[in-house]
């Protein structure tokens, strides 16, 4: 029975037997600066993706940046946070925080003009797309009190568990409560939230801490979801295998994680059934490669210890410059679950 791409993720997060592995490729702008458009775009209709996103057309919201966050040099974004990146085609870091110190806490402004964004485009897009279609936003608080913050003042205030912190937690954190609302009542299939938490080996705080001053901000845009009857994605980079009983406890339908940097049977064994693995394929060494048995034996690890006919699995990967490498993929995915 041939599904639309809509009902093809669907069944997958269900666990209802989808006709087969829903796929999506993330493109990094350093595969359009590297390759010719003719060749990406061969690509891309040789293996559509199954989810997407919707335009979302916001002409104050862009107003509040400046320069381009992909090219070398300064580019500042919605909140004010000043990047500076020195390689094409990859964002940077913030340099000068903008809470420097506590005193400008209570200057910070979350970009509500984010709210502004045309729902009736976004729900027409919806309406004609067979595709599933996911919120053209993401939370993700860690990351952005990093980017106010800076990284290094950030772990002390998390070390402390300072007033302060607990105060730009709840600036943060309720902006993009009211951000997911809006989503939430959009015809979107999905909600989605982010913040890297691992490193190669391990979480970067430890769990119990993790529990205390996170879990609850993702349970939280975990409920607007389902009170809203969407999806709830989540994506984290790093080795975060000790948080994925939390992510199902809180309700999160697919996560996307560096399964490579985890013990991939050990994950199976635990998880598999539970939630959805939305990706991915080892970035780090496999995508990087030019040796397609590469792919091959990674979609390999991946489908004996994850897939099931039931779902459970999105053939997701995010696309380094080798874009042969992104057809032996794909074409593994088609190989061994046979279709």
């Amino acid at each position: 029975m041939s599904m639309t791409s809509r009902e093809r993720v669907m069944r997958t997060l269900e666990f209802n037997h989808p006709d087969r592995v829903p796929r999506q490729v993330w493109l990094l702008p350093a595969v359009w600066l590297e390759n010719d458009e003719a060749i990406i775009k061969a690509f891309l209709d040789r293996w559509p993706a199954d989810i997407t996103g919707p335009p979302v057309n916001n002409p104050a919201l862009a107003a509040l940046c400046s320069g381009d966050a992909y090219k070398v040099g300064k580019y500042r974004d919605e909140w004010g946070c000043e990047f500076v990146s020195v390689s094409p085609g990859r964002i940077g870091e913030v340099k000068q925080p903008f809470i420097s110190d506590w005193n400008r806490l209570e200057s910070v402004r979350p970009p509500v003009e984010a709210l502004e964004f045309d729902r009736d485009a976004v729900n027409a897009f919806c309406r004609a797309s067979g595709q599933f279609v996911m919120m053209g936003a993401c939370a993700r608080p860690f990351e952005r009190m990093q980017f106010l913050r800076g990284t290094e003042n950030l772990y002390m205030d998390i070390a402390e568990e300072s007033d302060e912190l607990k105060r730009l937690i709840e600036i943060v954190h309720g902006f993009y409560v009211t951000e997911m609302e809006a989503w939430a009542r959009t015809d979107v299939d999905a909600l989605s939230f982010m913040d890297d938490w691992g490193s190669q080996r391990s979480l970067l705080i430890s769990p119990a801490q993790w529990r205390r001053l996170f879990k609850p901000l993702y349970a939280q845009y975990a409920q607007i979801a389902r009170a809203h009857g969407k999806k709830i994605f989540m994506h984290s980079d790093g080795h975060i295998e000790s948080i994925y009983d939390d992510l199902i406890e809180i309700g999160v339908d697919a996560v996307n994680s560096q399964l490579f940097c985890m013990n991939i049977e050990e994950i199976g064994k635990k998880h598999a059934g539970k939630i959805t693995f939305w990706g991915e394929i080892d970035r780090q060494h496999v995508l990087a490669s030019d040796n397609p048995e590469d792919a091959r034996a990674a979609v390999r690890r991946v489908v004996d210890n994850l897939y099931s006919p039931a779902g459970g699995v999105i053939a997701q990967f995010e696309m380094m410059t080798n874009i042969a490498q992104g057809h032996a993929v794909f074409e593994a995915w088609e190989e061994f679950t046979g279709k």
